[in-house]
């Protein structure tokens, strides 16, 4: 749901907040094979996965991962991190190696950045970490909130694009002017004292202000690289509209194109996002989820 500090002005880079959702997972079981064989969506990601653990940790490959579901590749969501950590975390189960979520983070090369997506593969629920520091090997958690349980997230996806990844994303940070200390510090002000007590408070309003205002200060700071403030105009018009319909928390995940925004009550969110598969019909490759909140880390079943 943003970064905090992108220019680390006071020596820490990054830092952000996100969330969990339940209907975007990635499910995967691994069984002893005679030959190395991985199926499903993502398989090729899934492999290179594969290969990066068992030469790390010098364990057989000779598997099949059989992928049931994979999020969206370079849509937003986190893919890399949870492909990763589920293909980690199966093996670390498979041969009893007693390494923890992090150790495999490590090992898998995650957490460059934003460590998000390992803080809620931990956890679930809302997470805020303290960015990359001189000495960070992983950013670590400093805040896990639950999310309420009638809070639910639309995701708006532009299938046409993908946001920035690997080197292309590498370079477009490195061409960003640098982030304002002043904004950086109203941010973190804003999130401590507003943002985050609204979560523990049931307060989805000023939540969502919060996060609208840090979502408008980062995506103006990324517009150079992504062409405004949202990736994809067809998104952007999505989202002032669902901003209409009374949803708050307007944003874009990561580099997009997925817009996102938050809506209390079940019922009124299904509602909101089925009117807005109408309106927005005419769109070619524009859809609209609705998800919740998953206030649990991720699941290691041994059968």
């Amino acid at each position: 749901m943003g970064f905090i500090d992108l220019s680390g002005s006071l020596g820490r880079h990054f830092g952000s907040i996100g969330v969990a959702l339940n209907e975007h997972a990635t499910r995967l079981s691994v069984t002893s094979a005679e030959q190395r064989i991985v199926t499903g969506p993502s398989a090729y990601r899934a492999d290179k996965c594969l290969t990066l653990m068992c030469k790390a940790l010098n364990v057989s490959d000779k598997l099949h991962i059989a992928i049931e579901a994979a999020i969206p590749e370079h849509v937003g969501l986190g893919s890399g991190t949870q492909m990763s950590l589920a293909i980690g975390s199966a093996l670390n189960a498979f041969y009893g190696l007693g390494l923890t979520v992090r150790d495999i983070a490590l090992v898998m090369d995650r957490g460059l950045r934003s460590g998000i997506g390992i803080g809620v593969f931990e956890q679930g629920g809302l997470v805020v970490d303290g960015g990359r520091g001189d000495k960070t090997s992983i950013p670590p958690v400093l805040v896990h909130l639950d999310i309420p349980e009638t809070w639910r997230f639309v995701l708006v996806f532009d299938e046409r694009g993908q946001g920035l990844h690997g080197q292309a994303e590498i370079q477009a940070f490195k061409k960003l002017p640098p982030f304002p200390q002043q904004e950086a510090a109203n941010l973190c002000y804003l999130l401590l004292m507003q943002g985050l007590p609204a979560v523990a408070e049931n307060n989805i309003i000023q939540f969502g202000e919060v996060i609208t205002r840090l979502q408008r200060s980062v995506g103006e700071h990324f517009a150079s690289a992504q062409g405004g403030i949202f990736t994809s105009s067809e998104v952007a018009e999505a989202m002032q509209w669902l901003t209409q319909q009374g949803a708050v928390g307007i944003g874009q995940t990561s580099w997009g194109p997925t817009g996102f925004c938050v809506i209390d009550g079940p019922e009124l969110a299904d509602s909101i996002t089925q009117q807005a598969r109408e309106v927005f019909a005419h769109v070619d490759k524009l859809s609209f989820v609705t998800a919740s909140a998953g206030n649990s880390g991720g699941d290691v079943f041994l059968d």
